[in-house]
Protein backbone atom coordinates (compact mmCIF):
# COMPACT_ATOMS: atom_id res chain seq x y z
CA UNK A 1 0.00 0.00 0.00
CA UNK A 2 1.30 3.43 -0.90
CA UNK A 3 1.72 6.30 1.51
CA UNK A 4 -1.52 7.85 0.24
CA UNK A 5 -4.08 5.18 0.98
CA UNK A 6 -7.21 6.11 -0.89
CA UNK A 7 -10.77 4.95 -1.16
CA UNK A 8 -11.48 3.67 -4.66
CA UNK A 9 -14.94 4.65 -5.78
CA UNK A 10 -17.28 4.12 -8.66
CA UNK A 11 -15.10 2.73 -11.44
CA UNK A 12 -16.15 -0.05 -13.77
CA UNK A 13 -14.61 -3.37 -12.80
CA UNK A 14 -14.60 -5.74 -9.87
CA UNK A 15 -14.34 -4.51 -6.27
CA UNK A 16 -10.78 -5.83 -6.04
CA UNK A 17 -9.83 -3.98 -9.22
CA UNK A 18 -11.30 -0.78 -7.84
CA UNK A 19 -9.29 -0.68 -4.65
CA UNK A 20 -5.78 0.65 -4.27
CA UNK A 21 -3.81 3.82 -3.85
CA UNK A 22 -4.33 7.15 -5.56
CA UNK A 23 -1.37 8.18 -7.70
CA UNK A 24 0.23 4.75 -7.41
CA UNK A 25 -2.06 3.26 -10.08
CA UNK A 26 -1.49 4.09 -13.72
CA UNK A 27 -3.95 4.09 -16.59
CA UNK A 28 -6.96 4.93 -14.42
CA UNK A 29 -9.46 6.98 -16.39
CA UNK A 30 -12.03 9.45 -15.13
CA UNK A 31 -15.01 8.32 -13.11
CA UNK A 32 -17.83 6.85 -15.14
CA UNK A 33 -20.78 5.06 -13.55
CA UNK A 34 -21.72 1.60 -14.71
CA UNK A 35 -24.47 1.92 -17.28
CA UNK A 36 -26.12 -1.30 -16.19
CA UNK A 37 -26.15 -0.46 -12.48
CA UNK A 38 -29.51 -0.13 -10.78
CA UNK A 39 -30.29 2.85 -8.59
CA UNK A 40 -28.99 2.24 -5.07
CA UNK A 41 -30.49 4.38 -2.32
CA UNK A 42 -28.29 5.06 0.67
CA UNK A 43 -28.70 7.17 3.78
CA UNK A 44 -26.35 10.05 4.56
CA UNK A 45 -26.11 11.62 8.02
CA UNK A 46 -24.20 14.84 8.69
CA UNK A 47 -23.47 15.30 12.41
CA UNK A 48 -23.13 19.01 13.14
CA UNK A 49 -22.60 20.96 16.33
CA UNK A 50 -26.19 22.24 16.50
CA UNK A 51 -28.11 19.90 14.20
CA UNK A 52 -28.00 16.45 12.67
CA UNK A 53 -29.10 16.47 9.04
CA UNK A 54 -29.94 13.27 7.20
CA UNK A 55 -31.31 12.19 3.87
CA UNK A 56 -32.04 9.27 1.59
CA UNK A 57 -29.94 9.84 -1.53
CA UNK A 58 -29.96 8.17 -4.94
CA UNK A 59 -26.92 7.38 -7.07
CA UNK A 60 -27.21 10.68 -8.95
CA UNK A 61 -26.73 12.65 -5.73
CA UNK A 62 -30.40 13.61 -5.41
CA UNK A 63 -31.84 13.87 -1.90
CA UNK A 64 -35.15 11.99 -1.98
CA UNK A 65 -36.23 12.52 1.63
CA UNK A 66 -34.79 14.77 4.34
CA UNK A 67 -34.79 14.53 8.13
CA UNK A 68 -33.29 17.04 10.55
CA UNK A 69 -33.04 16.89 14.33
CA UNK A 70 -31.40 19.05 16.98
CA UNK A 71 -28.00 17.75 18.02
CA UNK A 72 -27.89 16.79 21.72
CA UNK A 73 -25.37 18.97 23.51
CA UNK A 74 -22.07 17.07 23.69
CA UNK A 75 -23.67 13.88 25.02
CA UNK A 76 -22.22 10.98 23.08
CA UNK A 77 -24.93 8.43 23.81
CA UNK A 78 -27.70 10.86 22.95
CA UNK A 79 -25.98 11.81 19.69
CA UNK A 80 -25.73 8.16 18.65
CA UNK A 81 -29.40 7.72 19.60
CA UNK A 82 -30.26 10.63 17.29
CA UNK A 83 -28.15 9.24 14.44
CA UNK A 84 -29.95 5.90 14.76
CA UNK A 85 -33.34 7.65 14.93
CA UNK A 86 -32.59 9.50 11.68
CA UNK A 87 -31.52 6.29 9.94
CA UNK A 88 -34.56 4.39 11.21
CA UNK A 89 -36.97 7.12 10.14
CA UNK A 90 -35.50 7.28 6.65
CA UNK A 91 -35.37 3.51 6.29
CA UNK A 92 -39.09 3.35 7.07
CA UNK A 93 -39.73 5.56 4.03
CA UNK A 94 -37.02 3.92 1.91
CA UNK A 95 -36.81 0.22 2.83
CA UNK A 96 -34.66 -0.24 -0.28
CA UNK A 97 -31.78 1.68 1.38
CA UNK A 98 -28.65 -0.47 1.40
CA UNK A 99 -26.17 1.39 3.65
CA UNK A 100 -25.62 4.39 5.93
CA UNK A 101 -22.84 6.97 5.77
CA UNK A 102 -22.08 9.15 8.79
CA UNK A 103 -20.05 12.35 8.48
CA UNK A 104 -18.59 13.60 11.76
CA UNK A 105 -16.15 16.34 12.74
CA UNK A 106 -12.78 14.99 13.79
CA UNK A 107 -10.20 12.42 12.78
CA UNK A 108 -11.64 9.15 11.47
CA UNK A 109 -9.38 6.10 11.60
CA UNK A 110 -8.47 4.28 8.40
CA UNK A 111 -10.99 1.52 9.20
CA UNK A 112 -13.78 4.07 8.45
CA UNK A 113 -15.53 2.90 11.60
CA UNK A 114 -13.64 4.34 14.55
CA UNK A 115 -13.16 7.96 15.61
CA UNK A 116 -9.51 8.61 16.39
CA UNK A 117 -10.53 11.92 17.98
CA UNK A 118 -13.39 14.38 17.84
CA UNK A 119 -13.50 18.12 17.27
CA UNK A 120 -16.44 19.06 19.50
CA UNK A 121 -16.86 15.84 21.47
CA UNK A 122 -14.59 13.19 22.98
CA UNK A 123 -15.18 10.47 20.41
CA UNK A 124 -11.69 9.00 20.85
CA UNK A 125 -11.77 5.26 20.20
CA UNK A 126 -15.55 5.15 19.72
CA UNK A 127 -16.58 2.66 17.03
CA UNK A 128 -19.47 4.73 15.72
CA UNK A 129 -19.97 2.50 12.70
CA UNK A 130 -20.44 -0.65 14.77
CA UNK A 131 -22.74 1.06 17.26
CA UNK A 132 -25.01 2.53 14.60
CA UNK A 133 -24.98 -0.60 12.41
CA UNK A 134 -26.04 -2.84 15.30
CA UNK A 135 -29.14 -0.73 15.89
CA UNK A 136 -29.97 0.52 12.40
CA UNK A 137 -29.61 -2.87 10.73
CA UNK A 138 -27.53 -1.62 7.81
CA UNK A 139 -23.79 -1.44 7.02
CA UNK A 140 -22.31 1.87 8.17
CA UNK A 141 -19.34 3.85 6.86
CA UNK A 142 -17.93 6.74 8.94
CA UNK A 143 -16.14 9.66 7.29
CA UNK A 144 -14.73 13.01 8.30
CA UNK A 145 -17.44 15.59 7.63
CA UNK A 146 -15.25 17.79 5.43
CA UNK A 147 -14.23 14.77 3.37
CA UNK A 148 -17.88 13.83 2.94
CA UNK A 149 -18.93 17.31 1.84
CA UNK A 150 -15.91 17.57 -0.42
CA UNK A 151 -16.66 14.23 -2.05
CA UNK A 152 -20.20 15.42 -2.86
CA UNK A 153 -18.79 18.52 -4.51
CA UNK A 154 -16.24 16.52 -6.48
CA UNK A 155 -18.81 13.97 -7.66
CA UNK A 156 -21.93 16.05 -8.21
CA UNK A 157 -21.00 19.74 -7.89
CA UNK A 158 -18.24 22.01 -9.12
CA UNK A 159 -15.85 19.11 -9.70
CA UNK A 160 -18.33 16.99 -11.64
CA UNK A 161 -16.77 15.17 -14.61
CA UNK A 162 -13.20 15.68 -13.36
CA UNK A 163 -10.87 13.12 -11.81
CA UNK A 164 -8.55 15.45 -9.84
CA UNK A 165 -10.27 17.93 -7.56
CA UNK A 166 -9.27 20.02 -4.55
CA UNK A 167 -12.20 21.08 -2.35
CA UNK A 168 -11.64 23.79 0.27
CA UNK A 169 -14.32 24.28 2.94
CA UNK A 170 -14.53 27.79 4.39
CA UNK A 171 -16.55 28.15 7.56
CA UNK A 172 -15.62 28.87 11.17
CA UNK A 173 -12.41 27.05 10.27
CA UNK A 174 -10.92 25.70 7.04
CA UNK A 175 -11.19 22.09 5.92
CA UNK A 176 -11.43 20.24 2.68
CA UNK A 177 -11.02 17.12 0.63
CA UNK A 178 -8.63 15.88 -2.04
CA UNK A 179 -9.69 13.66 -4.93
CA UNK A 180 -6.88 12.22 -7.07
CA UNK A 181 -7.56 9.95 -10.05
CA UNK A 182 -11.19 9.74 -8.96
CA UNK A 183 -10.35 8.62 -5.44
CA UNK A 184 -10.79 10.32 -2.10
CA UNK A 185 -7.35 10.66 -0.53
CA UNK A 186 -7.46 9.75 3.16
CA UNK A 187 -3.81 9.12 3.99
CA UNK A 188 -2.07 6.33 5.89
CA UNK A 189 -3.95 7.03 9.12
CA UNK A 190 -7.06 8.63 7.64
CA UNK A 191 -5.94 12.16 8.56
CA UNK A 192 -5.27 13.61 5.09
CA UNK A 193 -6.59 16.95 3.76
CA UNK A 194 -6.26 18.96 6.98
CA UNK A 195 -6.01 21.97 4.70
CA UNK A 196 -6.66 24.50 7.42
CA UNK A 197 -3.44 23.58 9.17
CA UNK A 198 -0.88 24.09 6.45
CA UNK A 199 1.45 26.90 7.50
CA UNK A 200 1.21 30.11 5.49
CA UNK A 201 2.67 32.64 7.95
CA UNK A 202 5.60 31.24 9.96
CA UNK A 203 5.31 32.43 13.55
CA UNK A 204 1.94 34.01 12.79
CA UNK A 205 -1.35 34.00 14.68
CA UNK A 206 -1.71 31.19 17.25
CA UNK A 207 -4.02 28.36 16.20
CA UNK A 208 -6.15 26.04 18.32
CA UNK A 209 -4.13 23.10 16.98
CA UNK A 210 -1.11 24.36 18.95
CA UNK A 211 0.81 25.75 15.98
CA UNK A 212 1.13 29.28 14.63
CA UNK A 213 0.37 30.73 11.21
CA UNK A 214 -2.12 28.08 10.05
CA UNK A 215 -4.23 28.87 7.00
CA UNK A 216 -7.48 28.84 8.95
CA UNK A 217 -6.21 31.68 11.15
CA UNK A 218 -6.10 33.84 8.01
CA UNK A 219 -8.76 32.45 5.65
CA UNK A 220 -11.82 31.41 7.71
CA UNK A 221 -14.96 33.12 8.93
CA UNK A 222 -13.24 33.52 12.28
CA UNK A 223 -10.25 35.13 10.56
CA UNK A 224 -12.54 37.51 8.68
CA UNK A 225 -14.02 38.69 11.96
CA UNK A 226 -10.52 39.08 13.40
CA UNK A 227 -9.54 41.24 10.42
CA UNK A 228 -12.53 43.48 11.11
CA UNK A 229 -11.70 43.66 14.79
CA UNK A 230 -8.10 44.68 14.06
CA UNK A 231 -9.25 47.48 11.75
CA UNK A 232 -11.76 48.67 14.33
CA UNK A 233 -9.09 48.69 17.01
CA UNK A 234 -6.52 50.70 15.08
CA UNK A 235 -8.70 52.66 12.61
CA UNK A 236 -12.14 52.99 14.22
CA UNK A 237 -13.31 55.77 11.90
CA UNK A 238 -12.34 53.74 8.83
CA UNK A 239 -14.12 50.66 10.23
CA UNK A 240 -17.15 52.59 11.49
CA UNK A 241 -19.68 50.72 9.35
CA UNK A 242 -18.40 47.34 10.53
CA UNK A 243 -18.63 48.56 14.13
CA UNK A 244 -22.14 49.87 13.54
CA UNK A 245 -23.28 46.51 12.14
CA UNK A 246 -21.83 44.87 15.27
CA UNK A 247 -24.08 46.85 17.60
CA UNK A 248 -21.45 49.52 18.20
CA UNK A 249 -19.15 47.13 20.05
CA UNK A 250 -15.84 46.27 18.30
CA UNK A 251 -15.50 43.16 20.47
CA UNK A 252 -18.67 41.77 18.87
CA UNK A 253 -17.38 42.03 15.30
CA UNK A 254 -17.93 38.80 13.39
CA UNK A 255 -17.39 37.56 9.88
CA UNK A 256 -21.11 38.07 9.25
CA UNK A 257 -20.86 41.77 10.11
CA UNK A 258 -17.85 42.20 7.84
CA UNK A 259 -19.67 40.43 5.01
CA UNK A 260 -22.76 42.60 5.45
CA UNK A 261 -20.62 45.74 5.25
CA UNK A 262 -18.73 44.39 2.23
CA UNK A 263 -22.01 43.82 0.39
CA UNK A 264 -22.72 47.53 0.90
CA UNK A 265 -19.38 48.35 -0.72
CA UNK A 266 -17.70 49.42 2.53
CA UNK A 267 -13.98 49.90 1.84
CA UNK A 268 -12.80 48.62 5.23
CA UNK A 269 -14.83 45.42 4.88
CA UNK A 270 -13.59 44.88 1.34
CA UNK A 271 -10.05 45.29 2.67
CA UNK A 272 -10.76 42.52 5.19
CA UNK A 273 -11.83 40.27 2.32
CA UNK A 274 -8.78 41.27 0.28
CA UNK A 275 -6.51 40.16 3.11
CA UNK A 276 -8.37 36.88 3.53
CA UNK A 277 -8.35 36.30 -0.22
CA UNK A 278 -4.62 36.92 -0.41
CA UNK A 279 -3.76 34.24 2.14
CA UNK A 280 -6.30 31.78 0.82
CA UNK A 281 -4.86 32.21 -2.67
CA UNK A 282 -1.35 31.59 -1.32
CA UNK A 283 -2.47 28.43 0.47
CA UNK A 284 -4.38 27.05 -2.52
CA UNK A 285 -1.45 27.76 -4.84
CA UNK A 286 0.87 25.79 -2.55
CA UNK A 287 -1.56 22.87 -2.47
CA UNK A 288 -1.94 22.91 -6.24
CA UNK A 289 1.83 22.79 -6.69
CA UNK A 290 1.74 19.44 -4.89
CA UNK A 291 -1.61 18.00 -6.01
CA UNK A 292 -2.02 19.39 -9.55
CA UNK A 293 -5.85 19.32 -9.60
CA UNK A 294 -8.03 20.19 -12.57
CA UNK A 295 -10.22 22.48 -10.49
CA UNK A 296 -10.42 23.98 -7.00
CA UNK A 297 -13.91 24.15 -5.50
CA UNK A 298 -14.61 26.54 -2.63
CA UNK A 299 -17.49 25.57 -0.37
CA UNK A 300 -18.88 26.51 3.04
CA UNK A 301 -20.60 29.54 4.54
CA UNK A 302 -18.01 32.10 3.42
CA UNK A 303 -18.69 31.33 -0.24
CA UNK A 304 -22.09 33.01 0.09
CA UNK A 305 -20.14 36.25 -0.39
CA UNK A 306 -19.71 35.23 -4.04
CA UNK A 307 -17.43 37.52 -6.07
CA UNK A 308 -16.48 39.53 -2.97
CA UNK A 309 -14.55 36.42 -1.92
CA UNK A 310 -13.74 34.87 -5.28
CA UNK A 311 -12.09 37.88 -6.93
CA UNK A 312 -9.28 38.43 -4.39
CA UNK A 313 -8.76 34.67 -4.04
CA UNK A 314 -8.30 34.11 -7.78
CA UNK A 315 -6.04 37.16 -8.11
CA UNK A 316 -3.76 35.87 -5.35
CA UNK A 317 -3.91 32.30 -6.62
CA UNK A 318 -2.90 33.34 -10.13
CA UNK A 319 -0.03 35.42 -8.75
CA UNK A 320 1.38 32.62 -6.60
CA UNK A 321 0.76 29.43 -8.60
CA UNK A 322 4.06 27.98 -9.76
CA UNK A 323 4.53 27.33 -13.51
CA UNK A 324 1.18 28.99 -14.21
CA UNK A 325 2.14 29.89 -17.79
CA UNK A 326 3.21 26.32 -18.58
CA UNK A 327 0.34 24.32 -17.12
CA UNK A 328 -3.33 23.87 -18.05
CA UNK A 329 -5.57 26.43 -16.37
CA UNK A 330 -6.73 25.43 -12.90
CA UNK A 331 -10.13 26.98 -12.29
CA UNK A 332 -11.26 28.22 -8.88
CA UNK A 333 -15.04 27.97 -8.57
CA UNK A 334 -17.78 28.30 -5.97
CA UNK A 335 -19.68 25.27 -4.67
CA UNK A 336 -22.83 23.99 -6.37
CA UNK A 337 -23.95 21.47 -3.73
CA UNK A 338 -25.09 23.88 -1.01
CA UNK A 339 -26.22 22.78 2.44
CA UNK A 340 -26.89 19.17 1.40
CA UNK A 341 -23.24 18.44 0.59
CA UNK A 342 -22.45 16.63 3.86
CA UNK A 343 -25.50 14.39 3.57
CA UNK A 344 -24.96 13.64 -0.13
CA UNK A 345 -21.26 12.89 0.31
CA UNK A 346 -21.76 10.60 3.31
CA UNK A 347 -24.48 8.69 1.46
CA UNK A 348 -22.42 8.32 -1.70
CA UNK A 349 -19.35 7.10 0.18
CA UNK A 350 -21.54 4.50 1.93
CA UNK A 351 -22.81 3.37 -1.47
CA UNK A 352 -19.33 3.02 -2.91
CA UNK A 353 -18.04 1.06 0.06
Amino acid sequence: MHKWEAVGVGYEGTPSENRGSGRGESGRGPYRPKEEASVAVTIGIDVGGTKIAAGAVDDEGRVLTRVQKDSPAKERGAIIDTIVACATELRAVHPEAVAVGVGAAGFVAADRNTMASGTNLDWTGVRIGDEVAARAGLPVVVENDANAAGWAEARFGGGRGRSNVLVVTLGTGVGGAVVIDGRLVRGAAGFAAEIGHINVVPGGRPCGCGQRGCLERYASGTALGHNGWELARFQPAYASRIIELSGGDPDRISGKAVTAAAREGDRAALECYADLGHWLGVGIADLCAVLDPEVVVLTGGLTEAGPILLEPVTASFDAHLTARSRRPTIGVVISESGQDAGVIGAADLARCG
